[in-house]
């Protein structure tokens, strides 16, 4: 099963895909690393936003997404911006998305030993470790 991990910073949507074979977790190489939302005050960028989110996952027959949690207030609070993003991907129709915290991310990979592949870029090291997280999640 194939799983699309996000990280969103700022106003771009970051993603990497793990796959499970066995016991065995693997990277999914894609050629689209990540999407970002301009101008987040004009409704037309938010709709092409979505179309070519939509596009990224119908064309990469994605079912299922996890996205890295970012807190609501306080220091590290995530700005106006990621939620819109969020909110685009929770609206996606026939894919099933979870958010989870990044202390469940960093204890997943600690229990399970989570090794980051040498085809990610360190940007994507999040947002594969939320796919990888959701494939261990039992």
């Amino acid at each position: 099963m194939n799983i699309c991990g996000i990280e969103i910073k700022g106003s771009e949507a970051i993603f990497a895909i793990a796959r499970q074979d066995g016991q065995a977790l693997g990277h999914v190489a894609l050629a689209t690393k990540k999407i970002a939302l301009q101008d987040d005050d004009d409704a037309a960028n938010v709709k092409a936003f979505a179309r070519e989110v939509a596009a990224f996952v119908r064309d990469n027959a994605i079912e299922r997404i996890t996205i890295k949690k970012r807190s609501k207030k306080g220091e590290f609070a995530g700005g106006p911006t990621t939620f819109k993003i969020e909110g685009v991907f929770q609206l996606l129709d026939g894919c099933e998305v979870t958010l989870l915290s990044p202390q469940t991310l960093s204890a997943q990979s600690k229990k399970h030993n989570v090794e980051l592949p040498a085809t990610l870029n360190k940007y994507q090291h999040e947002a594969y470790k939320a796919a990888c997280a959701a494939l261990l999640k039992k």
